[in-house]
């Protein structure tokens, strides 16, 4: 009889491939080679992932679309007024062309003083840290100075799961197949699980938790589970699991079936 372990790995080989991306804003990623360019748009398409996906995917394609042809480029050359007049009337279900706004400014102003998303989060870090809070507190601290960026950004001092940052730091931090990768200061190690409706469902199916609160607690306590599998790499399945309610194709009954 098969382990765990062997029964993750199946599903990894198998459904970890970008055949099952679409409909997944990590599809925007591939199309920025330089890691400069990749983690602002992916750092945009992460902060903008709530909702249903089809609106996700066109305010995503709408914000980048603006950004083009190269996100750092347009976050040094153009003025607050540049960005104001660019998102004039912007809205994405509670975030309004002020929130939206204010986002990219702080993220210019990290730019401007570490000179990347990445040199920033790595600031935040200390070599005893096992997992990347620190580094998501730091800046989130340095991106939200005027505090008026609204819920397109998670306080990770508060109980939030902060699933759509955890998420980008899959996309940046891993690399594979899916994972396009980019940051190379941080280890996979010290990843949590961007948890979501499904690896909540997920999670208590392989009895990582019993909290039925989708909270930060909740994210550590599956991470955990997972890191008994595969230290090095908690966050590996992330992707392949939670295709299982994503995909029309793919129902979670199924997936319980196998494991």
């Amino acid at each position: 009889m098969m382990n765990l372990k062997d029964k993750l790995e199946g599903i990894y080989l198998e459904y970890n491939k970008r055949e099952y991306i679409d409909p997944d804003p990590l599809l925007f990623l591939y199309d920025y080679p330089e890691k400069k360019n990749r983690e602002i748009a992916g750092f945009m398409a992460a902060c903008l992932s709530y909702g249903r996906v089809e609106l996700i995917m066109g305010t995503v394609a709408h914000v980048l679309g603006k950004l083009e042809p190269a996100p750092f480029d347009y976050l040094m050359i153009r003025t607050k007024k540049d960005m104001e007049n660019d998102f004039k009337g912007f809205r994405y279900r509670f975030a309004k062309d002020v929130h939206l706004v204010n986002l990219l400014w702080g993220i210019r102003q990290v730019l401007k003083r570490f000179s990347s998303l990445e040199n920033c989060f790595y600031e935040g870090m200390r070599p005893e840290d096992r997992t990347i809070i620190p580094g998501l507190v730091f800046l989130f601290k340095q991106m939200n100075t005027n505090k008026k960026i609204g819920h397109l950004l998670a306080d990770p001092q508060k109980k939030s799961a902060c699933k759509r940052s955890l998420l980008f730091l899959r996309w940046m931090v891993r690399k594979d197949q899916v994972d396009p990768g980019g940051w190379d200061k941080i280890s996979p190690s010290q990843l949590i699980v961007p948890l979501d409706t499904h690896m909540h469902k997920i999670g208590m199916m392989l009895e990582f938790t019993k909290r039925k609160s989708a909270d930060m607690k909740t994210a550590i306590e599956i991470t955990k589970g997972f890191k008994k599998i595969l230290r090095q790499d908690p966050v590996k399945y992330d992707f392949c699991l939670t295709r299982f309610g994503i995909r029309r194709e793919l129902r979670l009954e199924d997936l319980s079936q196998g494991l």
